[in-house]
């Protein structure tokens, strides 16, 4: 369901909007869109936001971990006689 509501917008604002908007969809349902993709993407963005804080969160635990692991790879001959060439 959609309901009405008033915005209060400069005409300079309008006048791209409309530009923007073309002739194939009405004002009303471009601003609907840019507002929903506004949010949408905002809320991706808290989102990410949680999951590096997260990550950052367990990091020193993770890297000591890999750390651990590659220590357990084997080390190419050359690598292992100084010869790197």
């Amino acid at each position: 369901m959609k309901q009405k509501l008033s915005l209060t917008l400069s005409q300079d604002l309008l006048t791209t909007i409309d530009r923007l908007a073309g002739h194939e969809i009405s004002r009303s349902s471009y601003i609907e869109q840019i507002l929903r993709d506004f949010v949408e993407g905002r809320a991706q963005a808290r989102r990410e936001a949680r999951e590096t804080a997260a990550i950052n969160r367990h990091a020193a635990k993770l890297n000591a971990g890999m750390k651990d692991a590659l220590a357990f790879q084997a080390v190419p001959d050359d690598e292992r006689n100084g010869d790197n060439e």
